[in-house]
This record gives C-alpha cells, sequence and structure tokens, in this order.
C-alpha cells in the first residue's frame, strides 16, 4: 500500500470546506423538486403525473447508476479532479434547468446535475474517513450527517415558500451562484490528498450494474405509482434483479473488481450495511407518509406542511454533530438502542394521527422521530466503516449508497402499496355500507378521506415494525477497536492478504 494511502497527520479543514459547501449544495438540490412538481408540471403543460415524476425518477436512476461505479473513479482519480468535475456538471445541468425552454429541456438539465452530484457523496465520505483517524471519525462523520442530513430535509420547506410566492425556476436559479462559487474554490484552493492507483474498468461490469441497479430502482419508484401488477414494472425488476444478481458472482471472479464485496467479510461493517438497508426504508416511509398525512388528510398547504417538517430537520441538524461526539466516546451500540427505540416509539405514535391531531403534537412527535433518526443513521455507519482497511473505503461507502438508495426506492413503493391498498379496502367497504343513490359528495370525500387515513395509519404500523428490526439487530453490533495497535495489525493484514 502506498504511504499517501496512510492517515493524514492533520484534517485538511479548508479543503473540507470547500467539499462540504459544494456538498451542501448539491444535496439540498435532491429535495427541491417534490413539493414544486405540480406547479412546473402546470407551466409545461404536462397532463400526466407520471411524466413529470420522471423529474425525480430520472435524477433517481443517473445517481443509482452512478454510484457503484465510484469506488472505481475514486480510486482512478484525485479528489481535485473529481470534485471540479462534479461540480462543473453540476453547474450546468443547473444553468440548463433554470433557463429551460421546455420540459424535454428540464429533465435533460436533472440528469445532467445527477450525474455531478451522485459522486460528491461519496467523495466527501472518503475524505473524511482519510482526513480523520478512526477515534475520532465519529465526530466528523456527525459533521457528515449535518449536511447530508440537513440539506434535503431543509428542501421542502424552502420549496413550498417559493412554489407559493415566487417562479419555480428560482429553485434552481438560487443554486446557480453558490454553486459557481464552490466551482471557482475548488479550481484555485483545492489541493489531492487522495492519490491515484493503477486500476482497470470492468465493461461488462458497468453494464450488469447500470442495468441492474437502474432497473430496480426505476421497478420500485414505478411500482409506488403504478402497481406491483404493472408489465413494466415486473419486467424492469425481474430483469433488474437477474442482473444484480451475474454482476455480484462477476465480482468474485475479477482480481480488480468494479465493486469489491469482500467489505462484506467484515462482519460489523456487513450488520451496519443491513442495518442501514432497513432504516433507509423505515425513513423513507416517514419522508413519504407525513406528507400524505398533513396535505392529502388534513388539507395543510404545501408551504404550512414544509414548515410542519422544519422543526425536525433542525432537531437533526442540531443533534449530528452531538451524536457524533456521543459516538466516539460511548460507541454505536448504545447510540443505536435509544436512538431505535425513540423512533420506534414514535412511528408507533403516528398510527394515532387522526382528523383531530392538533398541529402541535404533530410536529411534537415528527421532531422526537428525526431525534432518534439522528442518533443511528451516522454511528452505525461510521463504525462498520472503522473495520474496513484503507484500501476497501472506497468500495464500503459505494455499497452504502448503492443499498441506501436500493432501500430507500423499495421502502417507498413497498410503504406508499401498502397505503393504498388498505385505503382502497377501507373505501370499497365504507361504501358498501350506503345507499350509493342518495349519498353526497361531502359524505364520499369524507369516506374516501378516512380511508386513506386508515391507509397511513397501517403503514405507520409496518413501518413500526420496520424499526423494530433493525432495533433487534443493533443489540449485536460491537464497538470497532479504533487502537492504533488494532489499526495497524488490520492493515498489515490486509496488505499481506492483498499481495497473494
Amino acid at each position: 500500500m502506498s504511504d499517501s494511502l496512510q492517515q493524514l497527520k492533520k484534517p485538511p479543514y479548508f479543503m473540507l470546506g470547500i467539499l462540504f459547501f459544494g456538498a451542501f449544495v448539491s444535496f439540498l438540490n435532491n429535495s427541491l423538486l417534490n413539493v414544486a412538481l405540480p406547479t412546473i408540471m402546470a407551466d409545461f403543460e404536462i397532463t400526466s403525473y407520471a411524466t413529470g415524476q420522471w423529474l425525480s425518477t430520472g435524477y433517481m436512476l443517473v445517481s443509482g447508476i452512478l454510484i457503484p461505479v465510484s469506488a472505481f473513479l475514486l480510486t482512478k482519480f484525485t479528489n481535485r479532479q473529481l470534485f471540479i468535475t462534479s461540480m462543473l456538471l453540476f453547474t450546468l445541468g443547473t444553468a440548463m434547468a433554470a433557463f429551460a425552454p421546455n420540459f424535454a429541456f428540464l429533465l435533460a438539465g436533472r440528469m445532467v446535475q445527477a450525474a455531478g452530484s451522485s459522486v460528491m457523496s461519496p467523495l466527501l465520505m472518503n475524505t473524511m474517513l482519510i482526513s480523520f483517524p478512526r477515534e475520532k471519525r465519529g465526530t466528523a462523520m456527525g459533521v457528515f450527517g449535518l449536511v447530508m442530513i440537513v440539506a434535503p430535509a431543509l428542501g421542502p420547506t424552502l420549496s413550498g415558500y417559493i412554489v407559493q410566492y415566487y417562479n419555480w425556476r428560482l429553485l434552481f436559479e438560487m443554486i446557480l451562484p453558490f454553486a459557481v462559487i464552490s466551482l471557482v474554490l475548488a479550481v484555485f484552493k483545492l489541493k489531492n490528498i487522495m492519490p491515484t492507483r493503477h486500476t482497470t474498468l470492468d465493461y461488462w461490469s458497468v453494464v450488469l450494474s447500470t442495468v441492474g441497479f437502474g432497473g430496480l430502482l426505476y421497478g420500485f419508484s414505478t411500482a409506488s405509482s403504478e402497481g406491483w401488477s404493472d408489465p413494466v414494472v415486473l419486467i424492469t425488476i425481474i430483469v433488474g434483479a437477474i442482473m444484480v444478481i451475474l454482476f455480484t458472482l462477476r465480482q468474485f471472479k475479477l482480481d480488480i473488481p468494479l465493486l469489491n464485496l469482500s467489505v462484506y467479510k467484515y462482519p460489523m461493517f456487513a450488520l451496519a450495511s443491513l442495518i442501514s438497508v432497513v432504516n433507509s426504508a423505515a425513513l423513507f416511509s416517514g419522508m413519504i407518509l407525513t406528507p400524505a398525512y398533513v396535505q392529502s388528510v388534513r388539507h395543510i398547504s404545501a408551504l404550512d406542511s414544509g414548515l410542519m417538517m422544519l422543526p425536525g430537520a433542525i432537531v437533526m441538524g442540531i443533534m449530528s454533530p452531538i451524536t457524533g461526539k456521543l459516538f466516539d466516546k460511548f460507541g454505536p451500540r448504545v447510540l443505536g438502542i435509544v436512538g431505535f427505540t425513540i423512533t420506534c416509539l414514535t412511528t408507533y405514535q403516528m398510527t394515532h394521527f387522526n382528523l383531530d391531531t392538533t398541529y402541535a403534537h404533530i410536529i411534537l412527535i415528527y421532531s422526537i422521530r428525526m431525534f432518534g433518526i439522528s442518533m443511528v443513521m451516522m454511528p452505525i455507519i461510521t463504525n462498520g466503516l472503522n473495520q474496513l482497511p484503507t484500501r476497501l473505503n472506497p468500495h464500503g461507502t459505494a455499497v452504502n449508497n448503492t443499498l441506501s438508495q436500493v432501500a430507500g426506492a423499495l421502502g417507498t413503493a413497498v410503504f406508499v402499496s401498502i397505503m393504498n391498498s388498505r385505503a382502497e379496502s377501507s373505501i370499497t367497504e365504507q361504501f358498501s355500507k350506503v345507499d350509493l343513490t342518495t349519498i353526497t359528495d361531502i359524505e364520499k370525500a369524507q369516506i374516501t378521506q378516512l380511508g386513506l387515513l386508515e391507509g397511513i395509519q397501517f403503514s405507520f404500523l409496518i413501518a413500526t415494525l420496520t424499526t423494530a428490526v433493525a432495533l433487534i439487530l443493533t443489540f449485536f453490533m460491537k464497538r470497532v477497536d479504533v487502537s492504533e495497535e488494532a489499526v495497524a495489525k488490520m492493515e498489515a493484514v490486509d496488505a499481506a492478504n492483498n499481495k497473494s
């Protein structure tokens, strides 16, 4: 192993600041369009919601395709080359979207944005891993969590305000100058700290991962709107699953795999990865079900619903660095048990949301749930990465980010399907009990509203059980030994095995 791959003696704080700034801008952009989608569709006269949803689906697909390749990119190119290229693409895509004359051009801009943004998270995470010693990674990764979690959480609130009082193009126009500033700072101030190494790109692996993960992401995201019986959904999921299996088998046969799955030989990383998948599915359930309850059942405006979610985002922002320091002191198990217990209890409380639940109660429960989630996400991931030798850091972060994307898409599809199925069943049952010839429109609306509420309540119950699974798994988590002797021994063993 090259000496330059060893831990840096002093973290490059200014350079990390540039990376954080760029990452915050790109992550904030990820969640801006969800609230603005109806307005954009009306502006471009798009009548099909499935067509409009491609602004989010297309972005997610490009990210899901490029993230598995990030391990190769992080090994082949320096952090300076990658960040400048990423920000250049992101800035170009933002400009295209801001001044798009039609929907197709806007969609192209979003996909160019995604091409730039997708490598940002693995790049920043790997830079953090090499910049801080393992015993201080919790604090550092807590700050990273501040960017990764809070920026997307602020998106809906900001978007709701802008859409209500300004034009949707401002969503991109306000991002553009910050993207340019980040790009200029990177060109003049960013230095290399992660050396390149000789590696090769297996093109068949790229094809298999693109079709595989792209198919799964598209299938799961489409299932939430079209249903699981839709032929396109079934075909894309089946083809995607087959390609992912072929991709996995191929990685074990290659001397230089695109994605080194030997990271799963390390038990704490494997356990952390499993818990993160379950947690991502549960997290996305809350992100989908809560706005559905607030807007579709309670008929609260997009701006007000965004403001209701804001305290939860602030709580996560405050807690992320604190959680990082607590992780360095106490390890992952205590934080995980406490955090998942809080998340589990508050998710169960959400099953009791009804038509009379006060705004204050909704905000309180949602914020406490975000408090619980903030205690588990980064500590568990960091503990898993701590068990990996430095050589496997890019592959560990790529695996985590890829599975997080797939789990999020799957979680969204499953919980939306559960919500719709239960709602339809409830509505059908209630309509069977009334005289359809005399029922008024108001009564029909009330039955539909109550049916949707029951669907959301039932989905929150399933989300509670999902979180409980993650809680049980956390009891098996052990703190990775990050002492100098243990790390040196692990690196030596890895170096010997890698040569052989």
